[in-house]
């Protein structure tokens, strides 16, 4: 079985947004809900805004970089949100 990496977006309670990467999307959603993530401890619930999957682990992560940098926010912002 080939492993599958997701960057995905949430929206938290207070309209801001998160971008994060991992293995593991269903777990990684209830991490955040259930408060055990720092990033988004406060803000809670988070909802799924979309999840884009890969199947190298390193452009998933260049991917995410991107979404967080200046011109990745503008693209996630006009395509995503």
């Amino acid at each position: 079985m080939i492993q599958t990496w997701t960057v995905y977006i949430i929206k938290c309670n207070d309209n801001s947004h998160y971008v994060g990467c991992t293995s593991y999307l269903d777990k990684r959603l209830q991490s955040h809900n259930k408060q055990q993530v720092t990033s988004t401890k406060y803000r809670t619930p988070v909802t799924l805004i979309t999840s884009i999957q890969f199947n190298d682990k390193y452009k998933a992560y260049q991917f995410e970089k991107y979404l967080k940098s200046g011109s990745g926010r503008a693209f996630m912002n006009k395509r995503f949100i």
